[in-house]
């Protein structure tokens, strides 16, 4: 496992574009984070679980902590271990009767089951160094320069700092088929 690293569940955003939701992972003890996109009702299912909100009836990742339960299998761990096509993969790793399961998963659901099941996260470190990001300091901490002193420069400045957004909306795989049932497509 040392090819893992730990990561928490930060948060999750909804993008002003789209309207999708990103789960954002943080690695523990660093300040290098891994968004993924996920569908609507994982996000709802992980935010209901991590603000410890009950519900009526079990929803799916409910019942799936209560089937390794009622099978005397206990998940140890959730792991996110590849990422092709900009689409993450996902594993749940059991223990039942002294065996090892790896369970394939999708993320989001891996997810939604590990803030029920109360157990670690883990990626692999490749996924970190190729997706994960490091936020910026802030440049007003640093002490910017005021804005009368040079506006030409700031200017210059501010162009370099979008560009790393539009780089980012570039990279955006937004194209969302129409379905006439009006589901979203979960990528993750």
């Amino acid at each position: 496992m040392s090819d893992m690293v730990e990561v928490v569940i930060d948060s999750i955003r909804v993008s002003l574009m789209s309207q999708q939701r990103i789960v954002i992972l943080r690695e523990v003890d660093a300040e290098r984070y891994l968004p993924i996109w996920i569908g609507v009702y994982e996000a709802e299912a992980i935010t209901l679980s991590l603000q410890e909100v009950e519900v009526a009836r079990p929803l799916t990742w409910d019942l799936l902590k209560n089937v390794f339960g009622a099978l005397n299998a206990r998940v140890t761990r959730i792991e996110v271990v590849a990422l092709r096509d900009d689409t993450f993969y996902g594993n749940i790793v059991a223990e039942v009767n002294g065996r090892t399961l790896n369970i394939d998963s999708r993320p989001s659901d891996a997810l939604a089951l590990a803030v029920r099941a109360h157990v670690p996260i883990l990626v692999t470190r490749t996924i970190m160094d190729m997706a994960g990001i490091i936020p910026e300091e802030d440049l007003q901490e640093e002490g910017a320069e005021p804005v009368d002193e040079a506006p030409e420069q700031e200017i210059e400045g501010s162009e370099e700092r979008l560009s790393i957004f539009e780089d980012f909306l570039e990279k955006l795989d937004l194209d969302v088929d129409d379905k006439d049932d009006g589901e979203e497509e979960d990528k993750d």
